[in-house]
């Protein structure tokens, strides 16, 4: 069921209407949240909710557990167990066939003759987010930094809860479950607040997104024999389409947590207004920036020790999140090129320069900030071709591309195309005029007059109704 479907704007409104009718009774709200969370799972395929449930189960169980064990290899026993499923789930859905594939490659190469065989899996969508839901509090019990959630429905709700439920943000048992516990009461600013949010995300990933994928797909799909200014804008057009796309989500799914009385974490604060690589990846994902930080980086040794240390450690978090995007090569390119980027910012002490809002309080930037946030986009968008290139031959092939002498020549794009670019540039003076809020059009009702508001709100759906690209699954849902 997407978020940007007929189908889900019926299932919202009945889950609301029937949610809030029960706010007397906590316990029954909790249940139907996590019913409505099961239906709205297994709405794709309902395999998938067996192993969600079962990953739900097992963890439920090794928290107990671990919790109530004296004996310290009976802790460990139980938090390696959960571990294993967690971990064991994910490489055999997402990973075997690459690693499969690839050993028998290696092999090739030094002329033996491996055959291999895949196994014909559907990857169960949003495992990586709820896998890491639950590794996330079975580390923190383990840990002994919160109490093992002795209420199923409780701690099942904080791991399936609808919107967060197939790709993010990546909550936390200390964040979430505390509200989960705790009786909600209707909030109209709040739900008014979460209604705007979903409009803003519904507008970034129908109208910005779905129209960019079309561009951005005939360009990457086609890419041998373009000219290099073309391939520059397909890159560009795939930019824009995955922030729309992923923020917009975000945006959907913190609007609909209001609308049930629960916040969820920011995931996305204007990364393309970022100075540096390390204010974007500050800026970008944060949920999954911040559980790597927290859960391996920290861990591990951070920033602590030499420089060959620090290396290491920045090395290993960004494999580690670019394999965690997908078992290709390209995605451990793209992570391997982003620890590049910020690696000098890390051994000279200049990655956390940039911690306030880009130009703040004035309504534009300084020729600095432009050169330091062009710079940083482009970076950014050169390390994207990786991310949406089918293989690391096809990256390459289509950065010898850009880097070509018809890279100064006049793109091949339709009206069309030049019309989106328009509309993409209304969407960016938006964004940096509402760059200080949670997300930009969040501060509308203070700074304009009902009137306009109601207009603003009528004008975005008539766009989206309008303008919308063909529907498309979110990018992220593959994740």
């Amino acid at each position: 069921m997407l978020f940007n479907s007929l189908r889900f704007a019926i299932f919202l409104p009945i889950v609301f209407t029937f949610y809030w009718l029960l706010n007397k009774n906590l316990k029954a709200q909790n249940i139907l949240l996590f019913i409505s969370s099961c239906y709205f799972y297994g709405s794709w395929d309902n395999r998938f909710l067996f192993i969600l449930l079962f990953s739900i189960s097992i963890d439920y169980l090794s928290g107990i557990q671990i919790e109530k064990a004296v004996n310290r290899n009976i802790r460990k026993f139980w938090f390696c167990l959960s571990l294993t499923v967690n971990l064991g789930f994910l490489g055999l859905f997402k990973y075997y066939n690459f690693f499969e594939q690839s050993f028998s490659e290696f092999l090739s190469t030094f002329g033996i003759k491996a055959s291999y065989w895949t196994l014909k899996l559907l990857l169960p969508i949003g495992i990586s987010f709820y896998t890491f839901h639950g590794l996330s509090y079975i580390i923190d019990v383990y840990k002994k930094r919160i109490k093992a959630e002795r209420n199923i429905i409780n701690y099942a709700v904080f791991v399936s809860f609808f919107p967060l439920l197939v790709a993010g943000p990546i909550e936390r048992a200390t964040h979430l479950l505390p509200q989960i516990r705790k009786k909600r009461h209707f909030d109209y600013a709040n739900a008014v607040n979460g209604m705007r949010q979903i409009l803003w995300g519904l507008f970034k990933k129908m109208v910005i997104a779905d129209n960019c994928s079309e561009y951005a797909n005939k360009i990457f799909n086609h890419s041998a024999g373009q000219s290099g200014s073309t391939l520059f804008i397909g890159a560009l057009f795939f930019s824009f389409q995955i922030y729309c796309d992923f923020s917009g989500y975000s945006d959907i799914a913190i609007g609909t947590a209001r609308l049930f009385g629960i916040e969820l974490y920011r995931n996305f604060a204007f990364p393309y207004f970022s100075r540096d690589i390390a204010e974007f990846w500050r800026r970008w994902h944060i949920s999954l920036s911040s559980w790597f930080r927290d859960y391996v980086y920290i861990p591990i040794g951070g920033s602590r020790g030499g420089n060959w240390m620090k290396m290491r450690n920045i090395f290993i978090i960004f494999l580690l999140s670019g394999f965690w995007h997908g078992a290709n090569w390209t995605f451990l390119a793209w992570g391997l090129l982003n620890a590049i980027y910020i690696m000098p910012s890390v051994l000279f002490k200049t990655n956390r320069n940039n911690l306030d809002i880009v130009a703040q309080g004035k309504y534009l930037p300084s020729f600095k900030d432009v050169f330091y946030m062009t710079l940083t986009f482009i970076l950014t968008v050169f390390a994207w071709i990786f991310f949406r290139a089918n293989n690391i031959h096809h990256a390459f092939s289509y950065i010898s591309g850009i880097f070509s002498s018809s890279l100064f020549t006049k793109p091949e794009i339709s009206p069309e195309g030049l019309g989106l670019f328009s509309l993409i540039a209304l969407f960016m003076l938006v964004e940096w005029f509402g760059r200080g809020q949670q997300y930009a059009i969040a501060n509308i009702d203070m700074v304009f007059p009902k009137a306009i508001r109601w207009l603003t709100y009528f004008g975005l759906i008539i766009i989206i109704f309008y303008l919308s690209g063909k529907e498309q699954a979110f990018i992220y849902f593959q994740f």
